[in-house]
């Protein structure tokens, strides 16, 4: 390979589809249902808290792991919870975004050699990080409608070069919420081949229909083969803080502080003294967050459906995953050129959530983290798209 030219590792992933998404966007003055960041204010407590930490001078490095007092809260919210004791001194890691703490996990814990496997349609993310770990993936298909997995191929993923499985609940980009079986089938096979679980819980929060969150650290004999990474972003609408966290145990915690140290040294320091305050927010803030969800959730799939969309219902998470093979396009990535370019409405084409992009070819995601007005725009431009003969 030429000295002028990237790794071998950077030439096995592309860039990230989703923030391309975004630029086309921008360039066509499309409405941006693809990217999942909030167009709407982040709770007022919480930014002023973090204008409180900024004018108190708390603008110097925070502990390399972590402020204490978000620290804390993370272990106590996490106890309270769920009832899994978590020390914060020993167990908890702040990081620049649950980004960079799943990238410090995995160098923390992946050797080259390793596999690691990975659920798909998957969050784009999961397949560079475990690359970049010099591990090989391990792919599992989610199956639509409900994005149920075979428990026979999931076994057969399971191998004595395994190291870890990656687990999102609730799921980017399907909505899926993972049950209870389901979770004690994965942590069988963990404890069975002495696998890790590297759990994506950022969107614990956000759940309808009576959906449940069960996080993996709460399985019977997983507390301590379980990295839980979560992050301030979705929960209180502020994703461009990047300040999420690792729980892990103990010995475990030990590499992710060192790898995270020599990564980004620390998150932003006043953001983390605001986190410890949005951590504190009452329970009750948290029902209006996934009520205000369900309600933008309806009302895109009311803007959807009656316009040929097959549109698989979430449960969690603010991401509708649709089918939209009736269309007549060759496949999503043309789909997803014309919406944006001709419609004005920015999606995610589905292929950029599998490893083969023929499983995802008739899919595109929306999400649907905006206003009202927003969403109510995105309507009236789809309704410029012939509907399908199928579907009228």
């Amino acid at each position: 390979m030429p000295t002028n030219a990237g790794s071998r590792k950077a030439a096995r992933f592309t860039e990230s589809v989703i923030r391309e998404m975004t630029r086309l966007a921008h360039r066509h003055g499309a409405i941006n249902l693809s990217q999942g960041f909030p167009d709407f204010a982040a709770p007022a407590e919480l930014k002023a808290a973090a204008q409180a930490a900024i004018a108190a001078d708390v603008n110097q490095y925070a502990v390399t792991w972590g402020a204490k007092p978000l620290r804390e809260a993370v272990a106590r919210e996490f106890t309270r919870r769920y009832g899994v004791a978590v020390d914060a001194e020993t167990q908890v890691t702040v990081c620049c975004g649950s980004t960079e703490a799943m990238m410090s996990t995995m160098l923390a814990a992946v050797d080259p050699g390793d596999e690691v496997v990975v659920f798909e349609p998957f969050y784009e993310n999961y397949g560079p990080d475990a690359i970049l770990s010099g591990a090989a993936p391990r792919y599992v298909t989610l199956h639509a409608p409900d994005w149920t997995f075979d428990a026979d191929a999931l076994a057969a993923a399971f191998n004595e070069r395994t190291r870890a499985i990656i687990v999102n609940t609730p799921n980017n980009p399907t909505g899926k919420v993972f049950t209870r079986a389901e979770l004690e089938t994965i942590a069988a096979l963990c404890r069975r081949w002495d696998v890790l679980a590297i759990t994506d819980e950022i969107y614990e929060h956000i759940l309808y229909d009576g959906a449940r969150h069960v996080p993996m650290a709460a399985i019977e004999g997983m507390a301590d083969r379980t990295v839980t990474i979560n992050s301030l972003s979705k929960t209180y609408s502020v994703t461009g803080w990047r300040v999420g966290w690792a729980i892990a145990s103990p010995a475990l915690t030990g590499a992710i502080r060192k790898v995270h140290d020599f990564l980004t040294v620390g998150a932003a320091a006043p953001l983390q003294e605001a986190g410890a305050a949005a951590l504190s927010l009452p329970d009750a803030y948290y029902a209006e967050l996934a009520e205000g969800y369900r309600r933008r959730r309806d009302m895109l799939l009311d803007l959807l459906e009656p316009r040929g969309f097959t549109c698989f219902r979430p449960r969690g998470a603010y991401y509708v995953m649709t089918d939209v093979g009736g269309f007549g396009f060759a496949d999503d990535l043309e789909f997803a050129r014309y919406l944006v370019a001709d419609v004005g409405v920015a999606v995610v084409p589905g292929s950029s959530f599998y490893h083969d992009p023929a499983l995802g070819r008739t899919q595109v995601r929306f999400t649907f983290c905006k206003r009202d007005e927003t969403l109510q725009a995105a309507g009236r431009r789809l309704a410029a798209i012939p509907v399908p003969a199928a579907a009228g």
